[in-house]
């Protein structure tokens, strides 16, 4: 099994159907394959072998889907790091993973340069420069089968934390990416005719998973944006070239704003939303304003997206679904007892979807799953007797900002590395645009004042700018445990309430 067999089916069947549309340019089937086997032929001949790593850190582009599948056609794993990351957040992964090659901007070439002998790195591979994407494309044969790998083979791997503490590095097998590819394309009932918008980042698993990998598992066409841009959104609806818009709550909310909305979709015909709950009254209005349902499920990296989907015959607004097919769900109490419907517990998951682990991090791969293969979600749950699931919280403290996901713990070695501070949380306050705003708490050392700009400017060097607090507030002291635990529920409580 090949995950990259999947764009060869869609180029015998569709060879002149169009594949991926970036700006002005659109790829079809066709060369879209040719040009993946002309990357995967030239890593080979560089010496490149079935297995070995091979990073990617490029933004949304066409170059980077080309690169991606001849990765996946070589046999090799593709690790997927965010165009985002900051320097040292780059050099810290890269430096766990150790990729042979790598694909890249120029402008990160310089500095993984500096690095390349202490951590392995034997090519960088840019889109210009001494030896870059072009380059491959013009040595490389047109005519390549996708080698054969075993189901269980690591396909991908993609990072789900930052710079510190331990990586959590998701390997994805060949049978996650496939069966979560074929799900999405089901439930949606997605055809060789469809057109999808994906705006939302290749490292993320939405954008991989979900979006990319099942369009061209279906045969269809991604419309490609580098970030999200309303009016190009707008623009690419109105004229017909989408027909699936794929967004996060703050988008449905900022396009619920618009004017005669309904007639701005053009040919959308269906709209699915991720990363965090969608508030119901969006999704009513939604619905009254353009006729159209907002579908929703759940997943998360460690299961190469789909665990659930909500349905199109029988869609329960407030649900996140049911359990998609070859995915088992179960809500447990935290001693992993099996808990009736209504009750709430931890949803766990069982499936062909599920990862192989955490890249080199035995310990927390073993945290992650019950002694009987049941991987722990961290979300706090319910299901109907109908076996619809509903989530009520997250065990885990993460906060999902505009999609991305943003971990407290790496913003607060950050903001740590500051000498004015003595302590500091970091939350996720609610927000309506950002659906949660990263939120920054601090106690300074005595005779010391936060400046709100300088901290801005300062972590904007050291982590991703999504991650960056939007706000920061200073307290005098942090509420805490007996045990001098920090109380991050009791802290939201009272910064919610001084604002009320």
């Amino acid at each position: 099994m090949n995950i990259a067999t999947n764009l060869e089916r869609a180029s015998f069947y569709f060879p002149e159907n169009p594949a991926l549309s970036e700006e002005d340019k659109v790829i079809f089937y066709k060369t879209f394959n040719e040009m993946s086997n002309r990357i995967a032929t030239g890593l080979i001949d560089m010496g490149l072998k079935p297995g070995e790593y091979v990073g990617i850190c490029f933004p949304n582009s066409i170059q980077w889907l080309v690169f991606y599948f001849g990765i996946l056609k070589a046999g090799a794993v593709a690790v997927i790091y965010a165009n985002a990351l900051s320097k040292e957040e780059l050099v810290f992964l890269v430096n766990h993973s150790k990729p042979k090659f790598i694909f890249t901007t120029e402008e990160k070439s310089h500095f993984l340069n500096e690095i390349k002998e202490s951590v392995g790195l034997q090519k960088i591979i840019c889109d210009k420069g001494e030896l870059n994407f072009n380059d491959l494309i013009e040595k490389g044969k047109p005519s390549f089968k996708a080698i054969d790998r075993d189901r269980t083979d690591v396909a991908a791997i993609l990072y789900t934390g930052g710079t510190t503490g331990v990586p959590k590095g998701v390997m994805l097998t060949h049978k996650n990416i496939n069966t979560s590819a074929y799900n999405v394309s089901h439930n949606e009932r997605s055809t060789e005719n469809d057109r999808a918008i994906c705006f939302l980042p290749l490292n993320h698993v939405f954008g991989q998973m979900h979006i990319m990998n099942a369009t061209i598992y279906s045969a269809g066409c991604l419309e490609m944006l580098q970030g999200f841009d309303l009016d190009k959104i707008l623009y690419y609806a109105s004229c017909g070239r989408i027909t699936k818009l794929f967004a996060v709550p703050t988008v449905y909310t900022r396009l619920l704003n618009l004017d005669g909305l309904k007639e701005k979709l053009g040919s959308i015909r269906y709209c699915f939303s991720a990363a965090a709950n969608l508030p119901l009254e969006i999704v009513k209005q939604w619905k009254e304003t353009t006729g159209l349902t907002i579908y929703e499920g759940y997943g998360m990296t460690e299961t190469a997206s789909a665990v659930t989907f909500n349905h199109y015959y029988r869609h329960v607004i407030g649900s996140i679904g049911t359990a998609v097919p070859g995915v088992e769900v179960q809500i447990r109490d935290l001693n992993g007892n099996l808990l009736p419907p209504y009750k709430e517990g931890e949803i766990c998951i069982k499936g062909h979807n599920v990862m192989k682990g955490y890249l080199n991090n035995p310990e927390a791969t073993k945290e992650t799953f019950w002694d009987d293969g049941w991987l722990r979600s961290g979300d706090v749950g319910y299901s109907d007797e109908n076996g619809y699931i509903y989530i009520v919280d997250r065990l885990k403290d993460m906060i999902i900002t505009g999609g991305e996901n943003v971990y407290p713990k790496e913003v607060e070695e950050a903001i740590y590395q500051r000498q004015e501070v003595q302590e500091c949380a970091v939350i996720g306050l609610p927000d309506k645009e950002w659906g949660e705003k990263v939120v920054a708490v601090i106690v300074p050392k005595s005779g010391h004042n936060i400046s709100p700009d300088e901290f801005k400017a300062f972590l904007k060097t050291k982590i991703a700018p999504y991650k960056v607090p939007k706000q920061y507030i200073v307290l005098k002291e942090l509420p805490k445990s007996a045990a001098g635990k920090i109380l991050k529920r009791e802290l939201k409580k009272i910064i919610l309430e001084k604002n009320s």
